[in-house]
């Protein structure tokens, strides 16, 4: 159930309800990709000049032989934690899941990352599919070493004494502090210059579509009284009125 606004600022209710559509896997693929790409541009790329030889004396070896290994680790390594994910995952949820292999291949790349200049080929591999375990079982077992590791202090009402819950509240004081140092100033000078709050109405017909152009997602009316696809026109934002916050 969506609301709208009338002129005298009465919210009546407008019977239609929208449904929220979730991600794209398309669009979660697409992001893998652009970030394959950049990610030769960190780890090669992090090479200032590709044109030095190494001061061994063989002029066959040199900052260009790096870069090209480096560049072949990386996606070595990352190919290799999306294929291990791809069938680990299929094996233990039975069905396929393109964005495990997402996951995956930026797990790999994380992984090889520190050491994507040092490494044998093989050696890559080898770090891909231990990268990939790594992320299977962390997902499995997100919470079980913080829960059952060994030492672990305990808090006040579990016989530890009040230190960490004096820590938890010194850690809250601290955050507190300095986001209303750092951003207390920032968020006056936005409300006196109206930039803090959009107007009502680019609020009620959402943000997507009055200060960005477009919808993030496709929605369809569940009414069946209206057809499926229903045109929505663009709402070009307004300017902020006193009444509007």
């Amino acid at each position: 159930m969506i609301f709208r606004r009338t002129q005298n600022r009465q919210i009546r209710p407008h019977r239609r309800s929208i449904v929220l559509r979730g991600h794209s896997a398309s669009l979660v693929v697409l992001g893998t990709f652009l970030l394959w790409f950049g990610w030769y541009g960190f780890n090669p790329g992090s090479f200032n000049k590709i044109s030095v030889a190494y001061s061994t004396g063989n002029s066959y070896y040199g900052q260009w032989s790096a870069v090209g290994r480096t560049a072949v680790t990386t996606t070595l390594a990352g190919c290799t934690a999306a294929l291990t994910t791809l069938f680990g995952k299929r094996f233990l949820s039975g069905h396929w899941n393109v964005t495990d292999v997402c996951n995956g291949l930026l797990g790999g790349f994380a992984a090889i990352t520190s050491g994507c200049s040092v490494v044998e080929p093989w050696a890559a591999i080898i770090c891909g599919f231990v990268a990939a375990l790594v992320l299977i079982s962390c997902n499995k077992l997100e919470y079980v070493s913080e829960v059952y590791a060994p030492g672990r202090p305990y808090g006040l009402f579990m016989g530890g004494g009040g230190r960490l819950l004096a820590a938890h509240v010194i850690q809250i004081l601290v955050i507190v502090g300095w986001v209303s140092a750092t951003m207390g100033p920032l968020f006056f000078v936005l409300h006196k210059l109206k930039l803090l709050r959009i107007s009502a109405e680019d609020e009620m017909a959402g943000m997507d579509m009055t200060r960005h152009g477009g919808f993030a997602y496709i929605y369809h009316d569940d009414d069946d009284s209206l057809k499926p696809g229903i045109q929505l026109r663009k709402i070009e934002p307004r300017a902020n009125t006193p009444n509007s916050n």
